[in-house]
């Protein structure tokens, strides 16, 4: 879209839309002009909140984001009320003009253009410390950085805003894009408090700031910068005991807790359905879409092969025939509807109530403890450390609830020996697959470790076209300054 044209909304929106969980407490100045912004601390503070409201928008966590990433890793396979829209993931048949697609870069943009006007402006507060005011900025760098992380991974060379702009602009390398990120992010690091020290449960701390830097760092093949920034993280945060508790609306923001997407199902009167861009929608589909009530998918076969015989996590992962699925003691039927092997039941609402078929509000993991410990694992293995590699890849297979086997014993070593570079990083592909199976992540790994081409053959996938987005036809079309000349190739 033309991001001229989002100013004026941007200053409405800013004070309308309160965005989080009601940790984040916050007076409401819907009556402020563009002449009184940021007097206080409050009004500052509610425009940041603006900037997360968009990661609870259709395009990203309340809807279609699961369903982008979960079907075209295929960890989800398709029922056959899955919706086109949806299906075209799982067999990579989408356009340019696929409307999901588009709203995924729209919801991106407009909270870069929030995060933009909160760094344009938070430093002519006069009433505030310099502390107050830096904080509050690092938030929304960092908010900038998840967002075009979001778009550069999925669209490659995309446009760069770094302030409220009048013109449009044209697209720019990814390369740069990454520097943006990684200048963000690094920003974030020195100016955000510690999980500890943040009294709202729900913010952008420096822990997180540091996890996405290494993340960031980890995808460019930077091993020696990422390590810096996991190193920052590691030991700041722990395990929960139970796997379980990642999953459940009453044990969020536990000790495992990095960032996650706040919802919340005693919102009351958001318009869920309609946040396609600036809505509040505070609560999530993703409970409805994949539950056994409306049950639009379920778990793939390869994906319930990769568990290991015993591993606890799968049945903190899926349902099984059989298994009690509500506090009441009812039992799943005899088959699972459509005969399927399982279902999901992480982010799921059996464990509280009887049916799936409301909105719900667990929060989103964005990134957890484990995820960090077995991207630094990785990181380990690319600097040849193995031994140091193979210590957090058990450091997450010992948490209490899981319990399983180490690598190196001579009980993994007839299936997942490490005593090779090559061993430990198969050892790491399998142990992210079965840890963080449908929290978005598997497809970005298959891409950048390049075997997407292998493990999706005969789905759709075509390499050199598959591993970006179209840009949308839609941005195109309204744009003074993208043409057909600047799609994505294959598109």
């Amino acid at each position: 879209m033309n991001y001229n044209k989002l100013i004026i909304n941007c200053f409405i929106t800013t004070f309308l839309v309160i965005s989080c969980k009601p940790d984040l407490e916050l007076v409401d100045p819907n009556r402020l002009s563009p002449d009184t912004f940021f007097k206080n601390e409050a009004q500052l503070k509610s425009s940041v909140n603006a900037i997360y409201s968009n990661l609870q928008t259709q395009g990203l966590y309340a809807r279609h984001m699961f369903f982008m990433m979960d079907n075209m890793s295929h960890e989800n396979a398709g029922n056959e009320q899955l919706e086109a829209d949806k299906r075209e993931y799982l067999n990579f048949s989408f356009s340019s003009i696929h409307g999901a697609i588009f709203q995924y870069w729209d919801n991106c943009y407009r909270g870069i253009n929030k995060a933009n006007f909160v760094i344009d402006n938070a430093e002519n507060t006069e009433t505030l410390t310099d502390e107050i005011i830096q904080k509050n900025i690092g938030e929304a760098r960092f908010m900038r950085a998840l967002y075009y992380f979001f778009l550069v991974t999925r669209y490659g060379d995309i446009p760069i805003y770094t302030s409220i702009e009048p013109e449009g602009k044209g697209k720019s390398p990814k390369a740069e894009v990454y520097q943006l990120i990684i200048d963000d992010l690094t920003f974030a690091a020195a100016n955000l408090l510690t999980k500890d020290s943040e009294p709202d449960a729900g913010r952008a701390t420096s822990g997180a700031a540091n996890a996405l830097l290494g993340k960031v760092h980890l995808y460019l093949k930077n091993y020696d910068e990422a390590k810096a920034a996991f190193e920052k993280v590691i030991g700041q945060y722990t395990l929960t005991d139970n796997f379980y508790d990642n999953f459940m609306e009453e044990t969020e923001h536990n000790s495992e807790t990095i960032f996650q997407v706040n919802f919340t199902g005693n919102s009351g009167g958001t318009d869920a359905w309609g946040a396609v861009g600036e809505g509040v929608a505070e609560v999530t589909f993703r409970s409805q879409e994949y539950g056994i009530t409306w049950f639009n998918v379920y778990p793939a076969d390869a994906l319930l092969d990769e568990f290991e015989d015993g591993d606890p996590r799968y049945q903190d992962s899926f349902y099984s025939n059989g298994d009690i699925i509500d506090p009441n003691g009812d039992k799943i039927p005899a088959k699972i509807p459509l005969e399927r092997r399982a279902a999901w039941k992480k982010y799921e609402q059996y464990y509280k109530q009887a049916s799936s078929n409301t909105e719900s509000g667990i929060n989103f993991n964005v990134i957890r403890y484990a995820d960090v410990l077995l991207m630094m694992a990785e990181v380990e293995n690319e600097l040849d450390n193995i031994v140091g590699a193979v210590g957090y890849l058990n450091e997450v297979r010992n948490r209490p609830s899981t319990n399983m086997p180490n690598y190196g014993t001579a009980a993994m070593n007839g299936t997942y020996p490490v005593s090779t570079k090559e061993q430990v990083f198969n050892a790491i592909v399998h142990e992210r697959q079965v840890e963080l199976c449908g929290e978005q992540v598997r497809f970005n790994d298959l891409l950048r470790w390049d075997i997407a081409k292998d493990v999706l053959a005969g789905t759709g996938f075509t390499t050199g076209k598959h591993e970006l987005f179209p840009i949308p036809q839609r941005e195109i079309d309204q744009s003074e300054v993208l043409s057909n000349a600047d799609q994505n190739p294959g598109y």
